[in-house]
């Protein structure tokens, strides 16, 4: 299926925007205010000032999720153009799209779809059912060619090359859709059938004497 292209108006955008990447490489500080709110700037911080250090040191501490791990260039290219992948079993060139931002180093999220509610709401969010799709930013990607996802992607301003850190670990995939919990029976679902007893026999009656039996006796 021949795929489409970027528009120019988008290529134009997106690369206004990656181009000025370089510019983010330069030194960064990492601000410390008196209230404790951190903040970033290419400008070193006067005598006096809140305490500084460079963004992504020893200082940063501990990362608390995936992006935090990121150098601050790569963190913010993934906070303007997010990319999402969303993926099925059995899918060939799904497994291609994933190995290309795996192997590039691109951060992203998968979703997988795997039930009639995540066909469903995939239906929704691109118009088909068809795998793999992908986002970055608001762009939309159906199915996947390598030379139209590196284009975008280059556009967007992400490296050619990685440049996650060591310690980077990739989020899980997740189910689109929010699994159903299961359906709890009802009071009239949970309560026993009545139990019916069968009904008693009637004993026979005694047969007694009579004018076919006088003595009434009993065979």
């Amino acid at each position: 299926m021949k795929l489409p292209h970027p528009t120019p108006v988008l290529l134009a955008l997106l690369c206004a925007l990656g181009a000025s990447s370089p510019a983010l490489a330069q030194q960064v500080h990492r601000i410390v205010g008196p209230d404790g709110k951190v903040t970033f700037s290419d400008r070193a911080p006067t005598q006096g000032s809140a305490a500084a250090t460079p963004s992504g040191g020893a200082a940063a501490g501990t990362a608390s999720s995936s992006n935090d791990a990121l150098s601050y260039e790569l963190r913010q290219i993934a906070s303007r153009f997010p990319v999402t992948l969303y993926t099925g079993d059995n899918c060939a060139p799904c497994v291609n799209a994933r190995n290309l931002l795996v192997n590039r180093g691109v951060p992203f999220t998968e979703r997988t779809i795997g039930s009639n509610e995540d066909i469903d709401a995939l239906q929704r969010l691109s118009g088909n059912s068809g795998l793999p799709f992908g986002t970055i930013g608001k762009q939309q990607l159906h199915g996947f060619s390598d030379s139209e996802w590196a284009q975008y992607l280059d556009a967007a301003g992400y490296p050619k090359q990685s440049k996650l850190p060591a310690n980077y670990r990739r989020p899980a995939a997740t189910p689109l859709a929010t699994p159903k919990p299961p359906e709890q029976p009802t009071a009239q679902e949970e309560a026993p059938a009545p139990t019916r007893t069968a009904p008693r026999a009637r004993p026979e009656p005694t047969p007694g004497p009579g004018p076919s039996n006088p003595a009434g006796i009993r065979f």
